[in-house]
C-alpha cells in the first residue's frame, strides 16, 4: 500500500498530535506568547510546518529543540515520538 502524501500541519496541532504539548489550546497559547520558534522564527500558531523544519519550544524551566520526521493528523500515544527527533533538551536551574 502507498503511503499518501500528508499536507504541512499548522505548529499548534503538530504540538498536539505528537505529544509535545498535551492540548492544542495550551499549544496556542505558547505560541501566541512567543515560546515556539520554527526555523528560528517565533511561530504564530497557524504557522504551517512540514519534515525538516526545526521546532524550539521553551517551556518553564526547559527547552527543547526537535527536528520534524513526518507529519501526521492522527497518531496512536506510543508513536507519537517517531514524528520527530530530539536535537538538545535543555533544563536551567531556578532563579531565585
Amino acid at each position: 500500500m502507498r503511503r499518501r502524501k500528508v499536507d504541512p500541519l499548522r505548529i499548534d496541532k503538530f504540538l498536539k498530535v505528537s505529544r509535545i504539548i498535551k492540548r492544542r489550546t495550551v499549544a496556542r497559547s505558547a505560541c501566541e506568547s512567543g515560546r515556539v520558534f520554527v526555523n528560528g522564527n517565533v511561530a504564530k500558531p497557524g504557522r504551517e510546518v512540514d519534515a525538516g523544519d526545526r521546532v524550539i519550544v521553551e517551556f518553564g524551566n526547559r527547552t527543547l529543540e526537535i527536528e520534524i520526521l513526518e507529519i501526521r493528523t492522527h497518531v496512536p500515544a506510543a508513536r507519537a515520538p517517531e514524528l520527530y527527533r530530539v536535537i538538545r533538551e535543555d533544563y536551567r536551574e531556578d532563579e531565585r
